[in-house]
């Protein structure tokens, strides 16, 4: 394990700060989340947040995958994307403490999905936004037990770390969002069974109230939800109506995760939301390309680096006859260096880049450019930002 001393010189050299600057930002921090997470655990956040990566960040590959869990281990350490994140609330009286608070999450990897419980104070973690869907998480120090529904759960207490990675993981390990979900046209497999779907909201219908059996009151909401494949009525349940009712736009793309897929009385499917499943509107993170793996003919890449050289402005003639500018720069990254040509609007942020800045360029093709080097060259939608 990387200690707390070399996490604040990696991270400050990385930034080009001083060491104080580190302390201070470590600080401030400490005192948002109320001083009950280790200066280790924050300073990993911090360089995950500042796009930092550090020895202590990498990936390593985790001793048991998901499928192999089992009730009753102890020390457990094991990693998993996000795919869900619940409240926190006030659990049943446990051993120590007459009102244990819990926090709640899904976890996955290639092999399967598993709940995490959260207790006391690593319910900050969700509490205070430190964790999301889609980041990867590593737990150490966990147990497993056997959840009221007879499936395994992860539990992560006083003992417990968390760790949010960032840098390079394992792809084939770690699925991405988009990679755990359900196509609409496949659900008749997954009968009685929890999934993850994508799709876009057709048609919404408009909640209403329901009487239960035992004379309380209940709310039931419906709309129609589409991808390529088909479309599929979903079902929406009590307090996630509130929920929906304020994501659920005719148009929108909604990401929902750990539905239940039932049938309905004319022996059709429908998705079911209750209160173990999450809804939230879907938005994609791009994949960023490392310079290695950038080839000549790739459109839409997303690109991280650091600026190699100082952009060198001027201006060319089209082959419309249109005089316009173009910032040439070379940016690096760990595995090489390609050149940048920035056009139009580009150009004109390109100018203030100096030697060193991080920058991050999203939507932009890869072609070969002058000499026959290949180049990364901008576009109108093209965004390139400082980071």
């Amino acid at each position: 394990m990387v200690n707390v001393e070399d996490l604040i010189n990696q991270i400050a050299s990385k930034l080009k700060v001083s060491r104080e600057e580190i302390l201070e930002k470590l600080e401030d921090k400490r005192q948002r989340t109320g001083g009950l997470i280790s200066n280790g655990v924050l300073l990993r956040m911090m360089a995950a947040e500042l796009g930092v990566e550090i020895a202590a960040n990498k990936i390593e590959k985790p001793s048991l995958l998901i499928c192999n869990l089992v009730p009753g281990l102890s020390d457990v350490t094991v990693a998993g994307r996000v795919v869900a994140i619940f409240p926190s609330k006030y659990s049943d009286k446990d051993e120590k403490s007459e009102k244990a608070k819990t926090a709640s999450l899904i976890i996955a990897d290639k092999s399967g999905a598993i709940p995490v419980v959260l207790w006391n104070e690593k319910t900050a973690y969700t509490e205070k936004d430190m964790v999301k869907v889609g980041q990867i998480l590593r737990f150490r120090h966990g147990y497993t037990k056997e959840g009221r529904l007879g499936t395994v759960e992860l539990h992560v207490g006083e003992k417990g770390e968390i760790e949010v990675i960032s840098g390079e993981v394992e792809a084939k390990i770690f699925p991405k969002i988009t990679e755990l979900t359900s196509e609409i046209g496949t659900l008749s497999i997954f009968k009685n069974k929890r999934v993850n779907i994508i799709g876009e909201v057709k048609k919404i219908f408009k909640a209403s109230t329901f009487t239960r059996q035992n004379s309380t009151a209940g709310k039931v909401m419906r709309l129609i939800l589409a991808d390529e494949s088909g479309e599929i009525p979903v079902v929406i349940w009590n307090e996630k109506v509130d929920e929906a009712e304020t994501l659920a736009k005719e148009g929108a793309k909604i990401y929902i995760a750990n539905a239940k897929v039932k049938k309905a009385l004319d022996e059709s499917l429908e998705l079911h939301v209750d209160s173990r499943a999450y809804l939230k509107i879907f938005t994609e993170e791009p994949e960023f390309f490392k310079i290695a793996e950038l080839k000549e003919g790739l459109k839409g890449i997303c690109v991280k680096g650091e600026v190699a050289t100082k952009p060198l402005i001027r201006e060319v003639k089209t082959s419309k006859g249109e005089t316009v500018k173009v910032a040439v720069f070379e940016i690096k990254d760990e595995t090489g260096r390609i050149w940048v040509s920035a056009w139009r609007k580009n150009a004109r942020l390109a100018t203030n880049l100096k030697v060193g800045d991080k920058i991050t360029i999203k939507n932009a093709n890869v072609k070969k450019g002058f000499g026959d080097q290949l180049e990364i060259s901008t576009q109108k939608t093209t965004i390139l930002e400082t980071t």
